[in-house]
């Protein structure tokens, strides 16, 4: 096998580096030259003390750690490949109550309770009322544009939909939504220097989404309703989850169920607008393949992590017990092997099997379903409402160590811009 040529010092995880793209290249050569690497870094980059971690970009391999839960540990170290190096060792240990970072049997108790909330029959129930609230959200940002058409995708269309559809699933009140959404940009922005955000800040977030959650669920618990909360906290018989598991499955909910659909819906419509003619087909045929292919375009979270549970070989590669394993989900996405033409933009694409979800095994994503309906629904209502939108300016990219993340997206609805 061929030595991959990279800089000294490269780093996938470096926050910098992600902020002004995701290397699409480098990843390409890993694929080819070493699809199973280790990456060297100072110690304590990432907060675990350790020397580095291995890069793997290869379709099969991310897929086969993730179904090896046995193997690869998502427990250990957490599933987040790097912290700040400020942080402490109980600040990554508190995380290990969050459902994506149990392995089984706890992960599987955890899972067993919280899927009652996201039946097919759960998020069919949900659908009427986000395929009003999408029409609104995309209506009102038309409502309150610039003078000449303009206004940010993110903040005015991106980012609402997934709140409200949260709000809408667990029952928080549409007024407090913008709670939730202060608290998930905390915990998911502290690289990004512009939030001026510390790691401190993002704990603290943290504990205030855990105790608006528990004092949820002690509410319903008191008095239950019809809702999920009542399901997941009140539930008789078939087990059900304490006040404080709720409380980081919220969490849970507030990272991967808001930041990473808003990010998805953010680069599906800057890949529309730069990509006009899959937009015009899009709009006459609305082909039910689109939310999974955006999902593979986006792959908004870049990569997570496993930790070896024992000695082992993978991609041709001795890992020791210990070390740490980087799942480049944005890599795999883009596998040459599994995708024909992955470079392109393509909403027909069919069969589609990107790990966008995750690469199966116990932590195939939730709230695929829900997703891809909130996905499908605001471009259908973007489609409707504003079938002339145009991008105004490059977006600009959040500096994250694993999100693939976009905070500011100006478009206008003017012919010219």
């Amino acid at each position: 096998m061929r030595c991959p040529h990279l800089p000294d010092g490269f780093d996938f995880t470096d926050p910098d580096l992600l902020q002004d793209r995701v290397p699409h290249p480098e990843f390409a050569l890993m694929r080819e030259t070493a699809p199973v690497w280790w990456c060297t870094q100072p110690p304590n980059t990432s907060g675990f003390g350790d020397e580095g971690y291995w890069v793997v970009t290869r379709h099969a391999d991310v897929k086969y750690v993730s179904t090896h839960p046995e193997l690869f540990s998502s427990n250990t170290n957490t599933a987040v490949i790097r912290f700040n190096e400020s942080i402490s060792r109980d600040q990554i240990d508190v995380q290990k109550l969050i459902m994506l970072n149990m392995d089984p049997p706890e992960h599987t108790r955890v899972r067993q309770i919280v899927q009652r909330g996201f039946t097919p029959r759960a998020v069919r129930s949900l659908e009427a009322a986000l395929r009003s609230r999408a029409r609104s959200i995309v209506e009102r940002a038309l409502a309150s544009a610039d003078a000449d058409g303009s206004f940010d995708f993110v903040t005015n269309i991106a980012v609402e939909l997934p709140l409200q559809a949260i709000a809408e699933l667990i029952g928080v009140p549409q007024d407090d939504r913008s709670k939730i959404f202060d608290w998930s940009n905390k915990m998911a922005a502290y690289d990004d220097p512009e939030y001026a955000i510390t790691q401190e800040a993002g704990a603290e977030a943290a504990m205030e989404i855990v105790a608006y959650a528990m004092n949820l669920a002690a509410a319903r618990k008191e008095c239950p309703a019809q809702d999920i909360v009542t399901q997941l906290v009140a539930a008789e018989g078939e087990g059900n989850l304490s006040s404080d598991e709720f409380g980081f499955f919220v969490i849970l909910l507030a990272v991967a169920g808001n930041e990473t659909t808003r990010n998805a819906i953010s680069h599906g419509m800057h890949a529309f607008l730069t990509h006009p003619e899959q937009w015009e087909l899009y709009k006459r045929e609305r082909p039910k393949t689109t939310a999974e292919e955006i999902v593979r375009w986006a792959t908004p979270v870049v990569s997570f992590q496993r930790t070896a549970t024992q000695d082992l070989e993978l991609g041709g590669q001795r890992i020791r017990k210990g070390e740490r394993v980087g799942l480049f989900y944005s890599s795999a996405n883009n596998d040459p092997e599994v995708f024909d033409s992955p470079e392109t933009f393509d909403i027909t694409r069919d069969p589609n099997p990107h790990l966008g979800f995750g690469g199966g095994g116990p932590h195939f994503c939730l709230g695929k379903s829900l997703a891809v309906m909130e996905i499908d629904l605001i471009f259908n209502a973007v489609a409707d409402v504003l079938p002339d939108l145009r991008l105004r300016e490059h977006p600009r990219r959040l500096r994250s160590a694993w999100l693939n993340g976009i905070k500011q997206l100006q478009v206008s609805t003017a012919a010219e811009s």
